[in-house]
């Protein structure tokens, strides 16, 4: 490795705007956005698909496999498989016995649109488990990237995880890869929510962003870690977003406006100067299979 810090662009292949749409707008009209500007400055990233987005997607699947990006899994629905850690309405996490038939269908969907078994993972809202790690490690998976740094601020590298606690190291085969945050900021909120990454690049800016990454970047140098920037971004973010209530008939939904601000052509370009920024920081990108072989 002869950069200074790794990078690790991750997209969450889902619905709409997470958990509160059931369209795909985004997949359709937002990855090809992404890919041009990942061919411009020659960045090679993990597509974390969602069983039914691959299934439902096959177009975009091909594409991002054509690209030359790394094709991952992201359940099967979008659904909540590990441990919850703060609430929401309506998502109650499967129960422990549902995990392990969810994920092989899940593989087994991405693996049938894709023609490549996908080895790298990430949980929905990266809200991970003992219990999928476990799973994850028996279905051949090297890679894991749901570990949220914001809420557990102890693993600041990739790590080989316990077979009793995920979130420790231990001698399991697959590789878990932390979800970046700021952990020198004095934190604001209950969940540690404000040391977050997402969805700053868009809301605020890629200086923005770049700020929490420099903070990063001198927290784990100054304890001897090399830095590995794990980042999670979404296709529907750049592709716009409807704004305010989401109708159904029966009821509607109404996200927080920070969900779905500047989703689209700001998205887009702010994205593109984060490229640029980090770069400039001697960035080298990989993929989730590419840290776990050097880990």
């Amino acid at each position: 490795m002869d950069s200074s810090i790794d990078v690790v662009f991750g997209i969450d292949m889902e619905t709409d705007i997470g958990s509160f749409t059931d369209q795909y707008e985004g997949v359709r009209h937002g990855t090809g956005r992404l890919l041009d500007i990942m061919a411009r400055h020659d960045v090679t990233a993990t597509y974390f698909w969602t069983g039914h987005a691959a299934e439902n997607n096959p177009d975009a699947v091909r594409a991002v496999c054509d690209a030359g990006h790394e094709t991952g899994c992201h359940g099967l629905v979008h659904e909540t498989l590990g441990d919850p850690l703060f609430p929401l309405p309506n998502n109650w996490p499967i129960f422990p016995f549902e995990v392990e038939g969810r994920l092989v269908e899940a593989t087994r969907l991405v693996e049938e649109v894709a023609g490549v078994r996908p080895v790298s993972f990430r949980c929905p809202r990266l809200w991970g488990s003992t219990r999928v790690m476990n799973v994850l490690e028996q279905l051949g998976y090297v890679a894991d990237a749901s570990l949220p740094l914001y809420f557990y601020r102890s693993m600041f590298q990739p790590y080989h995880p316990s077979t009793d606690d995920w979130t420790t190291g231990g001698d399991m085969a697959i590789v878990e890869i932390p979800n970046f945050c700021d952990l020198a900021m004095e934190s604001h909120d209950p969940y540690n929510r404000d040391r977050d990454q997402w969805p700053l690049f868009r809301t605020e800016g890629a200086d923005a962003l770049m700020r929490k990454v420099d903070s990063f970047i001198d927290y784990v140098t100054e304890r001897g870690i090399r830095p590995v920037l794990c980042f999670y971004f979404h296709p529907w973010e750049f592709h716009e977003m409807p704004q305010g209530a989401i109708d159904y008939g029966e009821a509607s939904v109404t996200p927080l406006p920070f969900i779905t601000k500047n989703c689209g052509e700001t998205a887009c370009a702010e994205f593109e100067k984060l490229c640029v920024l980090l770069k400039q920081r001697d960035a080298r990108f990989a993929t989730c299979e590419e840290i776990a072989d050097a880990y």
